[in-house]
């Protein structure tokens, strides 16, 4: 174990240079929200174009990100890493210098693989600089700033729009990226001392990755056409269909090719295995909530893009007490009961939240998300110390990768799933008497949002139907709430059976069959930080 002694006095300098690149890309994943109706009338962009606004980052953010870490491992994390943030600085350029909505698509785009590359190179450098006792606390922090960015995003940008123009959202990243860089090139590890490692010879998996990219892309893309196609459309089937197949033969290829793009042999470990999952599935709920409330602050409370962004804050709360909560009771209580009681907190998080009424105030929803962030820090911080804990020194950049995309795809399909979720529950209670005798483009448009409602309301001066929208949209939250709750309750009880008994970083920890399991040791920070 690493002594004390040894730790470099810059570790927590080059934690916050990690934490400034995985804010950006936090910020930057929300932040062109509130942007998208300044877009669409300055540009003339269309619904479809303003989706893909979207869509596009999220899919060269789901492609790219699992091949990013084998590029890591073999020609140097920092060196990945730098050029990611790069990449981001320019696409941000871009963006702001875009003068019609398919250059925005392309901008966007290029920040999804930007993105790509920070997320999972920047969490494989944290065992390089941290030994075992320290590694929770730096994977706190990270994970803090990682969900920062979402709440924060809506609320920058809301300022940067009542101040600049719609650019601004763009142009704002590129100080970040610059100072991001500087912070890199001096405080991140070198890699020099890892380019003789094992990993750093073989060739490329081009085959694995052309099959894992196929599958994502089907995958993603038919998620992407849930919201307006709907999931019995031709469309959304075939791309499922066709993720699933390429995705089998993927899993299939990864098996048997001697130098793989990810090491499936990871998931034979149940710290790994379990932890993982554990992390799909907070992040599975989290997206949901990050899904609903925004639009019920916005939408039900009245609050504008710069208050929804505060008033999101108490997750956020909750988050960073658990950081502090969870490096002291890891270490005493161990992961295996720690993990679970945070999924139970999260649990009775959103189903306090799911008995929100139209009546209720802000007070009341400050309560159950800071509860939920309360849970959250204390179910993801030590499931992804568990998994840093398992990863081998010559392949931290390709676990992170499984780790990180497997994440993103949940939450990917999670809020697809409780979006159609939210869309049921907002038309089954909609009252249709409101709806009578509007004209076919109004009544349309409140069917389809509780914002088409609100505008249909005061453009129509029909207060009841906004009464009744709100209420149908407060039924609908309350639905997804209730089921991410219920699958927070589900992982709380697989955690309870099934993690490894013991700390998160131990040296021995009992199986749930009352075996013991030898726990891999971290990689010592042993390496220069120069």
């Amino acid at each position: 174990m690493q002594g004390t002694a040894n730790r470099s006095p810059r570790r927590w300098l080059t934690l916050a240079a990690l934490t400034l690149s995985v804010l950006i890309v936090g910020l930057d994943g929300t932040v062109i929200n509130v942007a998208l109706p300044t877009i669409s009338a300055q540009l003339h962009a269309t619904s479809a174009q303003l989706q893909w606004i979207g869509g596009g980052y999220l899919l060269a953010l789901s492609v790219a990100m699992l091949p990013v870490g084998k590029l890591g491992d073999r020609f140097g994390h920092k060196k990945i890493l730098l050029g990611g943030i790069a990449l981001f600085g320019l696409a941000s350029l871009a963006g702001a210098a875009a003068g019609t909505p398919a250059a925005v698509i392309a901008a966007r785009a290029v920040l999804g693989v930007g993105a790509a590359v920070i997320m999972p190179l920047s969490m494989a450098i944290l065992p390089r600089v941290f030994d075992k006792e320290e590694l929770p606390r730096a994977v706190a922090v990270w994970t803090a700033a990682t969900a920062l960015g979402m709440p924060v995003g809506p609320l920058v940008g809301g300022w940067l729009l009542d101040h600049f123009w719609w650019g601004s959202v763009f142009l704002f990243n590129v100080p970040v990226v610059v100072l991001a860089l500087l912070a890199g090139l001096w405080l991140l590890p070198s890699d020099a001392s890892r380019t003789q490692l094992p990993y750093s010879k073989g060739s490329f998996d081009l085959a694995g990755s052309a099959l894992g990219a196929g599958g994502i892309i089907a995958l993603v893309y038919g998620t992407i056409l849930i919201p307006t196609d709907g999931w019995t459309s031709p469309s959304v089937l075939v791309s499922l269909v066709l993720a699933a197949g390429l995705l089998t033969a993927f899993v299939r290829h990864e098996r048997r090719t001697a130098h793989p793009i990810i090491d499936l042999a990871l998931f034979a470990d149940r710290r790994f295995r379990w932890g993982t999952l554990i992390a799909v599935f907070v992040n599975f709920a989290v997206m949901g909530i990050l899904f609903v409330t925004p639009q019920y602050l916005e939408a039900v409370l009245g609050n504008d893009s710069f208050g929804t962004g505060l008033r999101v804050l108490p997750l956020i709360g909750g988050l960073m007490a658990a950081a502090t909560l969870s490096e002291a009771l890891v270490p005493r209580l161990g992961a295996r009961t720690v993990v679970p009681a945070g999924l139970a907190l999260l649990a009775a998080g959103t189903f306090l939240g799911a008995t929100t009424a139209p009546g209720d105030g802000y007070g009341f929803t400050a309560l159950w998300l800071g509860l939920t962030g309360l849970g959250f820090g204390l179910a993801v911080v030590p499931a992804t110390s568990l998994v840093m804990g398992v990863l081998p020194e010559t392949g931290t950049g390709s676990g992170t990768s499984l780790l990180e995309t497997v994440q993103q795809l949940g939450g990917t399909l999670g809020v697809a799933g409780l979006g159609s979720l939210l869309g049921y529950g907002y038309l089954h209670r909609l009252t249709t008497d409101d709806l009578a005798g509007l004209p076919a483009p109004a009544a349309d448009a409140a069917r389809d949002s509780v914002s088409g409602a609100d505008a249909v309301a005061g453009q129509l001066h029909l207060p009841g139907l906004a009464d009744s929208a709100h209420a149908a949209f407060v039924h609908g939250m309350d639905l997804v709430l209730a089921g991410c709750g219920g699958l927070a309750l589900l992982a709380a009880v697989a955690a309870a059976l099934f993690l490894p008994r013991g700390t998160a970083t131990g040296t021995t920890e009992g199986t749930a069959d009352g075996t013991t399991e030898v726990a891999r040791t971290l990689p010592e920070p042993a390496e220069s930080l120069a």
